[in-house]
């Protein structure tokens, strides 16, 4: 049996985690001489000092709650025995007063990408089919199914086509001022680096999301592939046409466009380009405790990595960095960087105090299970992702890098915290790989771009050992340092990137719906 071990984060903590499967029994006694009063499950926090009521439980060194009774030392600390602390105020912050010591840029390393008349890299050729309306999308996962089965083996330089279906486009109030960020998010989506700047439309005919207001002719600078240095024009198929009769006539004219945009596709080809043209969103879900462990801080290892490579990488989910928006202004680039961060925190904490809650209602009843007790908690960990980089842009809800002038660095895009929601917000800003790191498990994936998945916890890895691309909990287990598993994760997404590996959500085809954020009335 495994030596009895847990886990600080910081000198001052005064809990920890405990490390070993499936948890520790009462009367364990670690090599510090603290015994166990209860048993506690694994990734659940033990008080390594007699706590009083109203004593500050700290890990990371902060705050996560005040002990709402006396707890013993080496007591179980659940959420139970905690009461959550107020969110930081967001006036006073620090403004950009870290200034992290230069870096040594990272040459020399590369991938095999599409390159794209925008400038962009795609690291898969898809052909994107997008809908204005949820009305129209029975019938395009009809006739995606057929192209896939008839016409995709004809074209072998294609990788996939995808429906880009929503729940958007009518029956909303389209001109609210919030209805831009589903539409923008849409948008962006459409014109995202794995589509090959290939556009390809299908309307009801009757939704208040008219096609062109969707794609107006200023968001198409790009340049068509049919005749060098015009304009693209919108390619659109409206299944309301009087020159559809019947159901197979509008498959017809959706499978006969596609195949325009397929040979076009099939003409690329991947070309060596330097690694600063990936550009990735780092994620979390169904977290553990070990999140902010294991997984999370390999992937800010590997963040760094990418920043010094030129690379771009974003981060998100607002409610699960408000607690600690301190430390993410202090590392903004410029006190503009860290105003425009704390607008958005002001934004959402508006939203959901407009709908009666507040962050506390993010925690989910699987991260308590995993030893999470609140969402200050879950937020130390999740923060960690970014790495140590000064964060040098901040993008609203759909918007998209290029449009921001954003070109590598730290970004910090403001989205929900819901993982599909989060996921759709990432793809709109321009992502063309995705890093998700999970401690309970998801088989979260998305159709658009690869998702690498990375477990916080061996036991999850060896459970899930076809859903899980990368084992960070070889970390806890002693046998690997952060540092290891971040650089597996950045020579992984070089591979995943050239198309030399799929993930496991990529070999298996999984993948979630798109879930655009519309915090607009629906009528």
């Amino acid at each position: 049996m495994a030596d009895p071990l847990y886990i600080t984060m910081h000198p001052a903590d005064n809990v920890a985690i405990v490390a070993n499967d499936g948890g520790l029994p009462a009367g364990t006694r670690f090599t510090s001489g603290l015994t166990l009063k209860d048993k506690v499950p694994q990734g659940h926090k033990v008080a390594l000092v007699d706590l009083g009521a109203g004593d500050a439980v700290r890990r990371y060194n902060v705050v996560i709650g005040r002990a709402a009774r006396a707890i013993p030392a080496g007591s179980w600390v659940h959420e139970r025995l905690l009461d959550m602390p107020d969110a930081r105020s967001l006036d006073g912050l620090p403004m950009a007063t870290v200034k992290p010591p230069a870096t040594e840029p990272l040459a020399g390393y590369s991938f095999e990408g599409f390159r794209n008349a925008d400038g962009s890299v795609g690291s898969r050729n898809i052909l994107a089919i997008t809908t204005t309306v949820q009305c129209v999308a029975g019938v395009v996962e009809f006739a995606v199914k057929r192209i896939k089965d008839e016409l995709l083996p004809k074209y072998p330089n294609v990788d996939d086509v995808v429906g880009l279906e929503h729940s958007y486009g009518c029956g909303v109030a389209i001109d609210a001022p919030d209805a831009i960020i589903p539409i923008r998010t849409l948008r962006n989506i459409t014109l995202n680096p794995n589509f090959g700047n290939e556009v390809m439309v299908v309307s009801l005919g009757c939704e208040k999301l008219q096609p062109e207001r969707l794609l107006p002719p200023g968001s198409l600078a790009i340049v068509d592939q049919r005749k060098a240095g015009d304009e693209a024009e919108l390619d659109v198929v409206c299944l309301q046409d009087d020159a559809h009769v019947g159901f197979m006539s509008m498959i017809d004219s959706i499978m006969a466009t596609a195949e325009q945009h397929l040979k076009r596709l099939n003409a690329r080809r991947r070309e060596t380009v330097p690694a600063s043209a990936l550009v990735v969103g780092v994620q979390c879900g169904g977290s553990d405790a070990f999140s902010g462990v294991t997984a999370n801080p390999a992937v800010g290892f590997c963040t760094d990595l990418l920043v010094r490579a030129g690379a771009t990488v974003m981060f998100s989910e607002t409610t699960e960095v408000r607690d600690g928006i301190d430390q993410l202004t202090s590392r903004a680039a410029t006190p503009a960087v860290a105003q425009a961060m704390i607008q958005e925190m002001a934004w959402y904490d508006a939203y959901l105090k407009k709908g009666q809650v507040d962050r506390s209602a993010n925690t989910t009843p699987g991260n308590k299970k995993g030893g999470l007790s609140n969402i200050v908690e879950k937020a130390m960990g999740s923060i960690v992702k970014s790495g140590s980089s000064p964060i040098t842009g901040v993008l609203s809800p759909g918007e998209k890098l290029r449009d921001r002038g954003i070109t590598s660095g730290l970004v910090y895009a403001a989205t929900p915290a819901s993982d599909f929601i989060c996921g759709t917000l990432q793809l709109a800003a321009g992502i063309n790989l995705h890093v998700f790191t999970t401690g309970r498990g998801t088989p979260y994936g998305l159709a658009e771009v690869p998702v690498i998945k990375v477990a916080t916890r061996s036991d999850l890895a060896r459970r899930w050992h076809d859903l899980m691309d990368v084992n960070a909990g070889r970390i806890a287990d002693g046998q690997a340092t952060i540092e290891d598993v971040g650089w597996e994760l950045f020579h992984l997404m070089l591979d995943v990137a050239s198309g030399r590996k799929k993930t496991w959500a990529e070999h298996w085809k999984l993948h979630n719906a798109l879930v655009l954020f519309n915090p607009a009335p629906v009528t």
